[in-house]
């Protein structure tokens, strides 16, 4: 709050200053000195008050150079319109390069010619021996060093969070024609450069939909090996993570409808609002007296069944009002 806050405070502007004072924000009516017509925001007979505020970030605050209301525009019968000056400085922020351990790439051993390989320089750093030496520091070293000559390193560059775990080499080639098809129409606007940018979007589009069918299909047929598990746990963890909000909770009412701040006060919430979540039973779901319920053997659902019903999900859809995902 700034000190030039219009009259005095009651409970619904109490909630306002600690909403933004959770927030880390700033009141910005109250910052600038202004007359009383370009300060009341809302007026009714004899009743002139300030009840409607313009919020930003205090690290923004810096930016603002004047705040009032409009003389004469209303925006309903009773209330005025509140106008706010700012002036930012868009500049481009530049990625900082996080630099990651850089790794061998021993996957590729999946691969019979680059084990067959690998097995091959081996052999000849350990001066042709089938028998590996007593020492395995050494040992241990000359496999490293085999294995990052021969396999190669990661660029110790962080990937992007990007699901792109089906990826092949066909997608890839589509995608870069596709953008130097972009570059061209940028340089030069002629309806023969439009047209060829349009066709390589919508074969880009077809590529990607053939390599996810496909990489999913793969994934559903081998679910049972352990290789299919480590898939199915990788793509679990990375749908989480997208799912994630990067803003955390700092506030939310209670009951009554007030605003709590305190980060006791809400986690007592959450633990509040979850327990009778779980535990008290839902009104359309309850069921009706003198019903006789049936009582039958209910068949466990088989493996096949999982594999149809997830061939059939939608790739990226919520759950429905049902929890069918797209069933």
């Amino acid at each position: 709050m700034g000190k030039f806050g219009d009259k005095e405070r009651n409970l619904e502007g109490q909630m306002v200053v600690d909403f933004a004072k959770r927030m880390d924000m700033v009141v910005v009516n109250t910052y600038f000195q202004k007359r009383e017509e370009h300060s009341v925001t809302y007026k009714s007979g004899d009743r002139r008050t300030q009840v409607d505020y313009i919020l930003c970030r205090r690290s923004n605050l810096k930016e603002i150079s004047d705040c009032k209301v409009v003389v004469g525009e209303s925006v309903a019968k009773q209330h005025r319109m509140v106008v706010c000056k700012m002036i930012w400085m868009v500049c481009k922020k530049k990625r900082s390069k996080i630099e990651i351990e850089k790794k061998t790439k021993w996957w590729k051993l999946k691969k019979e010619e680059c084990c067959e390989e690998f097995r091959q320089k081996l052999r000849q750093a350990l001066g042709g021996q089938v028998v590996l030496p007593d020492d395995w520091e050494t040992t241990a070293e000359v496999i490293r060093e085999t294995g990052r000559k021969v396999l190669g390193v990661s660029s110790g560059r962080r990937k992007e969070d990007k699901e792109t775990w089906w990826w092949n080499e066909e997608v890839q080639d589509s995608i870069q024609r596709k953008r130097l098809a972009k570059k061209e129409w940028d340089m030069d606007r002629t309806e023969e450069n439009r047209q060829e940018y349009k066709e390589l979007q919508r074969r880009v589009k077809r590529d990607v939909s053939k390599a996810k069918q496909k990489a999913y299909d793969e994934l559903y047929t081998r679910l049972d090996t352990r290789e299919g598990e480590k898939d199915l746990y990788r793509l679990a963890r990375q749908r989480d993570r997208d799912g994630k909000d990067v803003q955390q909770v700092r506030v939310i009412k209670d009951r009554d409808g007030r605003v709590l701040t305190s980060e006791e006060s809400v986690q007592r919430r959450w633990k509040e609002y979850f327990e009778e979540l779980m535990n008290e039973e839902n009104e359309r779901e309850k069921r009706v007296e003198g019903v006789n319920s049936v009582e039958q053997k209910v068949d466990k659902i088989r493996k096949d069944e999982d594999r149809k019903a997830l061939k059939r999900m939608k790739s990226g859809k919520a759950v429905g009002p049902d929890d069918g995902g797209g069933l």
